[in-house]
């Protein structure tokens, strides 16, 4: 379980290309009437380019990406506003670098299998991260580890299932 919380909660969907990140990240903040931010879109163009290009992200590639998602969960924290970011955050440290920002994060990992995972994938056609990358990000991910604030969901569940998880997991 959680734990508690602030009353405008600070949430991250984390997970995987094809996970959902963006479909439950607006289903939990419109429950929430809370702010959403889709990180993909904090994204450097050069960064945009080089996943397009089938290329991964190096560390440093991402260092300003998620200095960008930490510094907006900052300026909702300094206002007291919640907020609800989808960011794959995949590694611990990447999780950490965040948190540097905004120490009460919340994590929702959305997890499914690689089969489901790459069907999704394989079915999207208006994004920039290409099929071919899942087997790296499968690779880098992560999990969230006992001391990280937040809870693992099973993308084959519908979305509004995976919501009110999240929603239990707040009170």
């Amino acid at each position: 379980m959680i734990g508690s919380h602030a009353a405008a909660p600070l949430i991250v969907v984390m997970g995987v290309s094809a996970a959902g990140k963006s479909t439950v990240g607006q289903e939990v903040a419109s429950r929430l009437a809370v702010p959403f931010v889709d990180g993909d879109d904090l994204h450097p163009p050069a960064n945009k380019k080089k996943m397009l290009s089938g290329n991964q992200l190096t560390d440093s590639d991402r260092a300003p990406w998620l200095d960008a998602v930490g510094e907006r969960f900052a300026i909702a924290s300094a206002k007291g506003e919640g907020l609800v970011i989808a960011c794959s955050a995949l590694r611990r440290e990447y999780r950490d670098r965040v948190r540097s920002y905004a120490p009460d994060v919340m994590w929702v990992h959305l997890d499914g299998t690689p089969e489901l995972l790459a069907a999704r994938a394989v079915a999207r056609t208006d994004h920039f991260m290409p099929a071919s990358l899942l087997g790296s990000q499968l690779a880098t991910l992560e999990p969230l580890q006992a001391d990280e604030r937040g809870l693992r969901v099973d993308v084959a569940q519908p979305v509004e299932s995976i919501a009110i998880s999240v929603m239990e997991a707040l009170r």
